[in-house]
């Protein structure tokens, strides 16, 4: 136990607004991790329902024009069309947290006649499936960047509300059972001292019975 002072009153009272002052600080931070992880969810959630929904169109277009043009030609065009998509993975920063990002020099979607190919031999169904395949390409690119930075920051979130938790439930009430414990101790001890100086007094006068 603390020694029951009042200098180690103060210091615990200071102790405490301080560990006050840094519990707002820390849901200050809080909320403002919360305020950036919904702004990188919706995104998020767009990017992953526009992939779902492109790479399902890129299927039913890939299959049609495997029946119409058949599998070796299909695998003759994959041969003449490579795409080199120069991916980088670099490190940014959000509220001081690093995280990874994926990017790429330029977006994997081409126009026609960029795919090495004569497009007047193909057929419409697939070059709309390669635009869509290149599409969610494209779209995973994004969806990676938004994930890492999406942990990121759930990962901080969660750090931070232990530490408030840690806080509020046991340094902040231990704090202030010690306060009450010394003022109680230091408030006796007055009334002790008081109690005493007033019976001196009333013996130093010959109005009480002195020891």
């Amino acid at each position: 136990m603390i020694h029951p002072t009042r200098t180690n009153l103060l210091l615990l009272k200071e102790k405490s607004r301080s560990v006050q002052n840094s519990t707002g600080i820390l849901k200050a931070r809080r909320q403002a991790l919360i305020r950036e992880l919904l702004e990188t969810t919706a995104p998020f959630l767009t990017s992953r329902d526009t992939v779902r929904t492109t790479y399902g169109r890129a299927i039913r277009e890939l299959a049609v024009s495997a029946g119409i043009e058949g599998e070796n030609f299909l695998a003759s065009i994959e041969a003449v069309a490579p795409n080199d998509l120069g991916v980088e993975v670099g490190e940014k920063s959000v509220m001081g947290l690093r995280y990874r990002e994926v990017s790429m020099g330029e977006s994997p979607v081409r126009e026609l006649g960029e795919r090495g190919y004569d497009e007047r031999s193909t057929t419409p169904e697939l070059e709309a499936a390669l635009h869509h395949f290149e599409q969610v390409l494209a779209s995973m690119v994004e969806i990676a960047a938004y994930e890492s930075k999406l942990k990121r920051l759930a990962t901080e979130t969660v750090r931070v509300t232990r530490r408030i938790r840690v806080l509020e439930e046991r340094v902040m009430p231990e704090l202030a059972r010690q306060v009450r414990t010394i003022a109680q101790f230091l408030g006796e001890r007055e009334r002790e001292s008081s109690f005493r100086l007033k019976r001196f007094r009333e013996c130093s006068r010959g109005k009480g019975s002195c020891p």
